[in-house]
């Protein structure tokens, strides 16, 4: 009789312990499904923006020393964007062989700058590009516009606000617009690609906010600020409190590192190029 109780008890128990295998079973196939249809690599595209180096000169020793005036020794000037050699302004094309590539990137990661292509290269040297990891680059060429340096430190730092001109030129405009509601905290970079860019407020010291349009800041401004990105000369930047670190119209930029004039800080201005300079002048809003 015990020997049969046993049979009884284990034939009992043999449901639950199949339904509990089920289950097991089960999960176990379902993990199986999700796995197989996780991918283990995606391709998504990415908008990256980076500088333009115009070289005029292959030279490491050259253009370590015009870096050196451009950031003013400032270590921390550049922060590790990505780099495009252009060759468009060389004199002569250089013959294969002739550059030093490990020097010249060398050169410009010094400044933190990170070369990452080369723009118009001739094709004799395309096969060297590759091979020391640089990338060719392609762009319309109607869209180049060169980095022309800040005034030079021993002109006047007061910025005297101009009367606007009753025949003021017409601005072009892009046919899209950004809006951001949000704040723009220090170490983000927000990019309107082909369009304005409107924030709504503040942009921290520490953010960079980069239009190929205008460039609108209901608040204030104390980053960093580039409009034209792609060239455009009649792009634009406001603000209804200019305090930035760092302003650019198609290239031309200029620094504020000792700080605004009394006139402009904290108060609505508007920067536009003119000619090779950026003018900086108040608004009225009475």
């Amino acid at each position: 009789m015990r020997r049969g109780y046993n049979i009884v008890r284990q034939g009992l128990a043999l449901p639950r312990t199949l339904r509990h295998w089920c289950r097991r079973l089960f999960k176990h196939r379902d993990c199986m499904s999700k796995n197989q249809t996780r991918k283990p690599l995606e391709i998504k595209i990415s908008t990256v923006v980076a500088v333009a180096a115009l070289l005029a000169d292959t030279d490491p020793a050259k253009l370590s020393s015009a870096l050196s005036q451009i950031t003013g020794g400032t270590p921390d000037y550049f922060e590790d964007e990505f780099t495009l050699l252009d060759f468009s302004a060389l004199s002569a094309i250089p013959a294969p062989g002739t550059i030093n590539w490990p020097a010249l990137i060398s050169t410009f990661k010094e400044h933190r700058l990170h070369p990452v292509a080369v723009r118009n290269a001739p094709p004799s040297l395309e096969e060297e590009i590759r091979r020391h990891g640089l990338s060719i680059d392609v762009v319309d060429q109607s869209k180049q516009f060169e980095l022309t340096p800040p005034p030079s430190p021993e002109l006047p730092a007061a910025i005297i606000p101009e009367p606007v001109a009753p025949a003021a030129p017409a601005i072009a405009s892009t046919a899209n617009t950004m809006v951001v509601d949000t704040p723009v905290r220090a170490g983000q970079r927000v990019y309107a690609r082909g369009a304005d860019l409107v924030i709504m407020a503040v942009v921290n010291p520490g953010a960079e906010v980069i239009a190929d349009g205008s460039i609108h800041v209901y608040a204030p401004l104390r980053g960093r600020a580039l409009a034209g990105a792609s060239g455009n000369s009649d792009a634009r930047i406001f603000s209804l409190s200019m305090e930035a670190e760092l302003v650019s119209i198609a290239g031309v930029y200029r620094t504020f590192d000792e700080g605004w004039s009394t006139t402009l800080a904290g108060k609505p201005a508007q920067i536009r190029l003119n000619n090779d300079s950026l003018d900086i002048t108040a608004i009225s809003l009475k």
